[in-house]
């Protein structure tokens, strides 16, 4: 098997009950579990990826002090250790073989940029098991699942994006990150088809 799974920010803070909800959350992680039960043995790796930021400062700009802009401040999220940076409830990780935590003092939106608890990137264990092909799922779509699935393209996979297994921030720009992402060159297609 040369496909992977990468399941980006699935955390309780960027669903329903989160700092940084996105509508249709919750539902993403029951359905991205069900898609699991059925096709996790397709898959050479599953990559799950947390945001996992520090609580004592502003993560290198990234929470806002103030005002956030929605663009490149943030309120306070998903803060290392807390029932916000914790996954969902709805998603079921026991098919997960590894788990990358980003940010961690700086910003962080591609499941790239994480870290293992190890040491080991994304990058790296795409080359150790010879991964051709990745398939993105999660949250949200206009930022981390956009940031991820770009990275995996410019890494020379193959890459599909599921849109059953999405949801975003907002409709118009989750609409036009999926225009980028397939006009990079991948395929945005529902799971089920």
């Amino acid at each position: 098997m040369t496909r992977a799974l990468f399941i980006v920010d699935v955390q309780n803070d960027f669903t329903e009950h989160g700092a940084l909800g996105v509508a249709g959350g919750d539902a993403v992680a029951q359905r991205i579990s069900a898609f699991l039960d059925e096709h996790a043995g397709e898959y050479a790796l599953v990559v799950a990826s947390r945001d996992w930021h520090d609580g004592d400062n502003d993560n290198g700009g990234h929470f806002a002090q103030g005002q956030p802009d929605f663009v490149d401040t943030w309120p306070v999220h998903c803060v290392g250790g807390t029932f916000g940076a914790e996954y969902d409830e709805g998603f079921d990780t026991s098919a997960v073989t590894h788990h990358l935590k980003k940010g961690q003092g700086k910003p962080a939106y591609s499941l790239f940029e994480g870290v293992g608890d190890d040491g080991t990137t994304a990058a790296q264990l795409l080359d150790e098991h010879s991964i051709r092909d990745i398939d993105v799922v999660g949250l949200a779509t206009d930022y981390c699942v956009r940031a991820s699935a770009l990275d995996a393209l410019a890494a020379g996979r193959g890459v599909r994006v599921f849109t059953d297994l999405v949801a975003g921030v907002h409709p118009d720009s989750s609409a036009a990150a999926l225009t980028e992402i397939a006009a990079a060159g991948a395929r945005v297609v529902d799971s089920r088809g």
